[in-house]
């Protein structure tokens, strides 16, 4: 076993409340342990914060992370605390009072992680101060800035460099959820890693359904979207800031608990907004880009993406913010060609024309996705170099495949119409001119007195769209972006056109949305369980309050939704539960297990039946006036079975009178041998220590009645 490993294990589950690594993080904390340079790529959602927050607790000295914005600092800072470890951020939103507080409890070595920005990290003297701490490890969040092939380059990463050049002996962990081969590589170059360590994850989201729908009616999609995910948080991300606000107050005026979030915003309204949806005072946040990079948010259990996103870097990264807790989540993508046509020209007025080359690329791959015939994850991973060997049949396409016909009439009367008016329209036009429109331009240009003028009526203005987008993906047509994205003929559009080439295409029908979930009738122990899982929502988002943190630094929805299930009703039950840790348990474990036995207490009284509740039918029969071994006749139990029942209902909470199965002389006996031993010693030895003169159970009350500081 690597060294360290075993405290990393330790610090996993104290702190963080898991039993167990996910996938590669184990060897990772191993190399870090060992003082190797490493380079992570994981999905959001896969853990990569956990990668360095374990061995910063279990090395000696203080973890620097270097993160790109205020609010993941914030976000990460909020949920460390909360789980125990010392932590904090120094940023531009700090007083100099705040800010030197900070760097003194650095110094004294108060502290096990300290998040910076890269411009704090390379203002003047900071490296000296960095130099007089004991820094175990740098770690580089969202890595991918430092890389002008990234999709998110930011020019002050480049400088990062000087983390090797200053602290040549000192670990370097860069992680990211977004980065092609030639990224990574130079990811790896600009931090001037040694001889890194490279963990690629599978890019692989299998819980996030995803789903392309044509741009047309966009707000009745997105209402009937939300209909069907109803009180479920999600991000809605358009293209410009105006966009944000109009969808909002649309939203807003059909109902819907939303709010809007882009760069132009004053820093205090941004953050305002951001706060309402980390704390569920609102479900929807429809934004920009600026918004969400880092966020930890557990439980978005949807994005709709309003716009086209310019590559698929960005649509994946933006995407991975559902779902993040692994629980069924949704990404629906509105896809127009006017879409492509603002993000080509935004992109072409780059100043930088290597930069604008390499964008245009990246945005015909992101089209090609959206235009794509076959399961989309395979394009995804495709595109990030994993190789799927099947459908994943959790995308629009494997649900609906399209169904292939011989299309070649249709694309002759396309190619036909765009050779009669001169190669000199654009795909709107071509429609129009297709479809016998009668409008302005098609008149003033003379376009309805061509021969193909109409030929094409019997075909909707959609799929007319969407035929024209296979021409273009088969290379039937060009589209001239320099001339006003007229359409041009090929040379394989003349094979069409006069050699008898034949094509086919492909017909969609819009997807269905199945009625069955609505009309299945949920079996009882689905009622209770969702039931329960809104109580213990409604617990979580009191207590955050009350702390001034989002709901899911106390608990993830996955954590409240296992809780639900196994109904924890003591310690050890509860700190089985994934994401309980012991620091966690000791602030708000025994508010969520009161809460769960009344909620069962209640469910009981009710004539439901409830399993794992066992203990507090034995509460109910002796509150009847039964004794144990009466309790324990007739449910056929053993008695100390019983008795142990009693223990722990008195251990929760419940006032069991000691006093009807411990004698005085027998507690103060028991309570010496506990000061004795300690209070967490095991029963064995109080009871061998005791001369084996008393029950197990009754040691047991007595302990209980001991810790709870009872009075005899």
């Amino acid at each position: 076993m690597s060294i360290g490993i075993r405290e990393a294990r330790e610090a996993l589950k104290l702190y963080f409340g898991y039993d167990q690594f996910r996938p590669m993080q184990e060897q990772i904390i191993s190399d870090i342990l060992q003082g190797k340079d490493v380079l992570v790529l994981m999905p959001t959602g896969g853990g990569k914060s956990v990668c360095y927050q374990v061995p910063a607790v279990v090395m000696p000295g203080l973890c620097v992370v270097v993160s790109p914005l205020i609010a993941l600092m914030k976000d990460q800072v909020e949920a460390l605390l909360v789980n125990g470890i010392p932590a904090a951020y120094l940023n531009s939103s700090q007083s100099a009072e705040e800010q030197f507080e900070i760097e003194n409890k650095c110094l004294s070595g108060a502290m096990k992680l300290l998040y910076v920005s890269p411009e704090k990290l390379l203002s003047g003297g900071f490296f000296s101060f960095l130099k007089r701490l004991n820094i175990s490890l740098f770690a580089v969040d969202e890595a991918h800035c430092i890389s002008a092939w990234g999709h998110d380059f930011r020019p002050e990463y480049t400088q990062l460099r000087a983390l090797k050049q200053q602290f040549p002996t000192i670990p370097v962990v860069a992680l990211t959820a977004t980065a092609d081969r030639l990224t990574q590589k130079d990811i790896q170059d600009q931090l001037q890693l040694r001889q890194p360590e490279v963990f690629l994850s599978s890019f692989d989201r299998p819980n996030i359904n995803l789903t392309v729908l044509p741009g047309q009616n966009r707000l009745k999609k997105i209402t009937d979207f939300l209909e069907r995910h109803h009180r479920q948080p999600g991000i809605i991300y358009c293209l410009s800031r105006k966009a944000t606000e109009d969808l909002a107050a649309k939203l807003k005026q059909n109902g819907y608990s939303t709010t809007y979030y882009h760069a132009g915003m004053s820093s205090q309204l941004r953050a305002k907004a951001q706060e309402a949806f980390l704390r569920d005072d609102v479900q929807i946040v429809c934004a920009t880009i600026a918004f969400g990079m880092g966020i930890d948010k557990s439980n978005v259990r949807w994005v709709i993406h309003y716009n086209l996103p310019k590559n698929i870097e960005s649509y994946y990264q933006e995407i991975g913010r559902a779902g993040r807790d692994g629980a069924k989540s949704e990404a629906l993508l509105f896809y127009s060609f006017g879409d492509v046509i603002n993000l080509r020209t935004m992109l072409s007025d780059n100043d930088k024309a290597q930069a604008a080359e390499l964008q245009l690329v990246k945005l015909e791959r992101m089209q090609q996705f959206a235009e794509a015939t076959f399961c989309r994850r395979r394009i995804l991973l495709q595109y990030f170099g994993e190789t799927m060997q099947k459908d994943c049949g959790n995308c629009d396409i494997c649900r609906n495949p399209p169904t292939s016909f011989d299309g070649t009439l249709i694309v002759q009367k396309a190619l036909s119409a765009i050779a009669r008016t001169q190669e000199q329209v654009n795909m709107g036009l071509l429609v129009d001119v297709l479809r016998g429109s009668r409008n302005s331009q098609v008149l003033s240009s003379g376009y309805d007195r061509i021969k193909t003028y109409g030929a094409g009526k019997e075909i909707g203005s959609l799929d007319w769209h969407r035929y024209l987008h296979q021409m273009l993906n088969a290379g039937l047509v060009e589209l001239a972006y320099d001339q006003n994205y007229t359409l041009k003929l090929t040379d394989q559009s003349r094979q069409v056109l006069f050699e008898g080439r034949r094509v086919n295409l492909v017909k969609f029908e819009e997807v269905k949305q199945a009625e069955e979930p609505r009309l299945r009738e949920k079996p009882k122990r689905e009622i209770i369980r969702d039931a329960l899982f809104d109580k213990l929502r409604a617990l979580r988002k009191k207590l955050a309050d009350e702390l001034n943190v989002p709901p899911y630094v106390v608990f993830t929805d996955s954590t409240l939704q296992e809780m639900s299930t196994e109904k924890p009703s003591n310690r050890i039950a509860m700190l089985a539960i994934s994401g309980v840790g012991a620091q966690k348990f000791e602030r708000y474990g025994h508010d969520f297990i009161n809460e769960i036995i009344a909620f069962v207490t209640e469910e009981q009284a009710k004539g439901s039946t409830i399993k794992g509740a066992t203990h507090l039918v034995t509460w109910e029969a002796y509150q009847r006036g039964y004794s144990p071994e009466e309790i324990a006749q007739q449910r056929k139990l053993n008695p100390i079975t019983v008795y142990s029942h009693l223990a722990t209902l008195l251990e929760q909470g419940y006032d069991v009178p000691v006093k009807d199965f411990v004698t005085k002389r027998e507690y103060n006996a028991i309570v010496e041998a506990i000061e004795t031993l300690g209070p967490d010693a095991k029963l064995k030895d109080l009871y061998e220590h005791l001369g084996e003169q008393h029950e197990y159970f009754k040691i047991r009350l007595s302990l209980a009645m001991y810790k709870k500081q009872y009075a005899w």
